[in-house]
């Protein structure tokens, strides 16, 4: 189990022991860090938690409701990750071009697009992604670390 799901179903595990449902899921769906304060951006807890819970069907399924209403960020990188994490990496790839196009400095999917060129080998790639971050986060940020541990352990690996 990745650390990023284990902080995600800690998370939703805690929301439930005290009973705050509307807690935000961290973890895997890490996007609400770029949400943008508009009242118009969709609430992502229920996508969070299924996501958490490795329930890609039903996120895919209210990703695209939603994706229907909205023309969010947030909600085409989950697209873009919960699309990765099935496997589906060609229209994974389309969703986070999508939510770069919607927002250039989202983290969460410059970080997820990294990882997906270092599952499919492209190191050259993925390091663009580690240096968008870069420029991003000049400081750290988590996002610029789990993808310089991706390319790591995949560069060692080769």
């Amino acid at each position: 189990m990745t650390h990023k799901l284990q902080n995600a179903l800690a998370s939703l595990a805690l929301a439930a022991s005290i009973g705050l449902g509307a807690v935000l899921v961290a973890g895997p769906a890490r996007a609400v860090d770029n949400m943008s304060s508009s009242s118009d951006a969709p609430d992502l807890t229920s996508v969070r938690a299924k996501i958490a819970a490795m329930n890609y069907a039903a996120a895919l399924a209210e990703l695209r409701d939603l994706a229907e209403d909205t023309q969010q960020a947030d909600v085409y990188n989950l697209m873009g990750y919960t699309l990765r994490k099935t496997g589906d990496f060609k229209t994974s790839l389309t969703y986070y071009t999508k939510a770069l196009e919607l927002q250039p400095d989202h983290k969460a999917a410059r970080e997820y697009l990294g990882e997906l060129y270092v599952e499919t080998g492209n190191l050259p790639k993925a390091k663009e992604q580690l240096d968008a971050l870069a420029k991003l986060c000049p400081n750290g940020c988590e996002e610029r670390e789990d993808l310089q541990k991706a390319i790591s352990a995949k560069s060692a690996s080769n």
